[in-house]
């Protein structure tokens, strides 16, 4: 729901998400843009800036009233999760958005590839016996996709990033100038496929995880500046739909409340400094879609987020604020740990037994 989803967005010190469009129902109007700023003015947590799907319920085919959904509060277009396979449909949504100077943040993913797949296709998921979903259903997507925003205009935000591929694919459109940007999420960059034969449905995403080779890249994208953001692609999910086996399960973790924690290690690890980390946590993905947000500066609007980067935690989900439970990080020990939660000058979080 909004208020648990926003309650573990100051819980892991976000004072701002995006609500993606896979909502019951989808986020294809200006009515359900409308009801989803209302439900979350109503809990007075973080701000919820809405993204609107690129097609009517999510399905691929007809094309929503983009310049509709900007002007009832969307800040991006997507389906998220699922591509939009159509050519001629995507080349159409990219020629409205960027019209309405709406960003596309785009899930690439070639179905005709990828199938019912349930993790990286490879030597760990033959030696399973599970249906792999190849880097190159991604690779793929997201070239077609940069040579569209290349002819549109279209300002292209690749969501989730997962494979070596897509982080070269997306170097390259930087290199030539185009408006593509990018983001990773930390179990991309924690995790590799390995782990799936002790997680299971746990460690169940889409996009994958992936090889090693495909998370060494991923970290090399966040340290060159190839990969703008870090997000959490926050899927929380009932205890029960993840015992569902590994090829019924849905995809997707919770990451609101591990974000910080995981994104530290790059720290911990030498890979980025504290600056970049809190960069591609605040700032980056403000100014990717047009927020006056992620700032201190005098004027601006009171949302702070205050951390100790030294303090140890345990992940514990028993004591997550979000719904779902589902995480492969349970136990794991983390450096990096929110202390206050402020909206608009009000304390909104503090860690429990901390005044």
């Amino acid at each position: 729901t909004i208020a648990t989803g926003t309650a573990a967005a100051v819980a892991g010190g976000f004072t701002s998400v995006c609500c993606m469009p896979n909502t019951q129902p989808v986020n294809d109007s200006a009515e359900i843009t409308r009801r989803i700023l209302g439900h979350a003015k109503a809990t007075g947590l973080a701000a919820v800036n809405p993204v609107g799907a690129i097609t009517k319920k999510s399905q691929g085919r007809e094309l929503t009233n983009v310049m509709e959904l900007k002007e009832a509060g969307c800040v991006a277009v997507s389906d998220d999760g699922r591509p939009v396979m159509d050519d001629q449909v995507m080349r159409a949504a990219m020629k409205k958005a960027a019209a309405a100077g709406l960003p596309v943040i785009d899930h690439c993913e070639d179905l005709n590839l990828s199938g019912c797949g349930c993790m990286n296709d490879g030597p760990v998921s033959r030696a399973l016996g599970l249906r792999g979903m190849p880097a190159m259903a991604e690779d793929r997507m997201v070239k077609r996709d940069i040579l569209l925003a290349q002819e549109t205009g279209a300002r292209l935000h690749i969501a989730h990033v997962s494979t070596a591929g897509t982080v070269q694919a997306v170097r390259h459109a930087k290199a030539a100038g185009l408006p593509v940007t990018a983001e990773v999420c930390p179990h991309h960059f924690s995790l590799t496929e390995d782990i799936v034969g002790e997680q299971q449905a746990n460690a169940k995403m889409n996009p994958p995880l992936r090889s090693q080779q495909d998370r060494a890249a991923l970290i090399e994208g966040l340290a060159d500046g190839t990969i703008d953001a870090i997000a959490t692609d926050h899927a929380p999910h009932a205890e029960y739909e993840k015992q569902w086996g590994m090829d019924r399960a849905p995809y997707g973790i919770v990451g609101l409340e591990t974000a910080l924690g995981l994104a530290f290690r790059l720290v911990e690890d030498g890979v980025l400094s504290v600056e970049s980390v809190i960069e591609k946590l605040t700032s980056a993905p403000a100014r990717l879609f047009g927020l006056p947000k992620g700032t201190l500066a005098v004027g601006v609007q009171a949302d702070v987020v205050l951390i100790d980067p030294h303090r140890e935690w345990i992940v514990d989900p028993e004591r997550f604020r979000s719904k779902g439970r589902n995480t492969p990080f349970a136990g794991w020990r983390l450096c990096g740990q929110v202390v206050r939660t402020l909206i608009e000058g009000k304390t909104v979080y503090h860690p429990p037994g901390k005044a």
